[in-house]
C-alpha cells in the first residue's frame, strides 16, 4: 500500500531582525509569504491532493501557513495538529512524528523549517533538494509496503519538488 508524505516549508516571514524582544518563534507571514502560500495550496488542491492529516510546527509562521494550505484544500484548520518540536528540532524530531503516525494514515502533510525540511526530504530520499527549498516550498516523497514506524533513511521514493517559482514562471 502506498502512502505520501508532503513536506512543506513555511511561507515568507517578518524579518526578526537583530531586536532582543522580538522572538523568531513569533515571527508571522507577511503579505507576499500569504499569497504564495495561497497558491501553493490552490495548486496542490487543483492536483486533486487530499490530506488524512496536517502537522505542523508550533511557530506562527508555519501555523499560520498550514492553516492557508488548509483552506485551500478545504481541511479542517481546526484539526491541524501542532507539534512543538518540529522548531529547532532537527530532522529526527520530523522522523520522530512520522514514525508515530498512525496506519490510517496515506496522505500526510508536515509543515516545518530550513533547513531541517531539506535535511529530513535528502534523510529519507537519495534526492538532493539542496538549496532549493523555497518559501512554501513542497517535496512529496511515496513510500510503498512500509509502515510508518518503521520509516527510515533512504526508504521513500522521491515524486516532486514544487516551489511557487516554479509553478508560477
Amino acid at each position: 500500500m502506498k502512502k505520501n508524505l508532503y513536506l512543506i516549508r513555511h511561507a515568507t516571514a517578518e524579518d526578526g531582525g537583530n531586536t532582543p524582544m522580538f522572538r523568531d518563534f513569533d515571527r508571522d507571514l507577511i503579505s507576499s509569504g500569504i499569497i504564495e502560500a495561497a497558491r501553493m495550496g490552490k495548486f496542490l488542491a487543483e492536483k486533486n491532493t487530499q490530506f488524512d492529516l496536517i502537522i505542523s510546527s508550533a511557530a506562527e509562521r508555519a501555523k499560520a501557513t498550514a492553516k492557508i494550505f488548509a483552506e485551500q484544500l478545504h481541511y479542517d484548520a481546526d484539526a491541524i495538529i501542532l507539534d512543538e518540536a518540529l522548531y529547532g528540532g532537527g530532522a529526527r524530531t520530523y522522523l520522530a512524528a512520522v514514525n508515530q503516525l498512525e496506519e490510517s494514515v496515506k496522505n500526510v502533510a508536515i509543515f516545518g523549517h530550513n533547513p531541517d525540511v531539506t535535511f529530513f526530504s535528502e534523510y529519507l530520499t537519495r534526492a538532493d533538494i539542496g538549496n532549493s527549498m523555497e518559501t512554501s516550498g513542497v517535496v512529496v516523497l511515496e513510500f510503498e509496503d512500509i509502515k510508518w514506524a518503521e520509516v527510515s533513511s533512504k526508504m521513500a521514493k522521491f515524486i516532486a519538488h514544487y516551489s511557487p517559482k516554479m509553478i508560477h514562471s
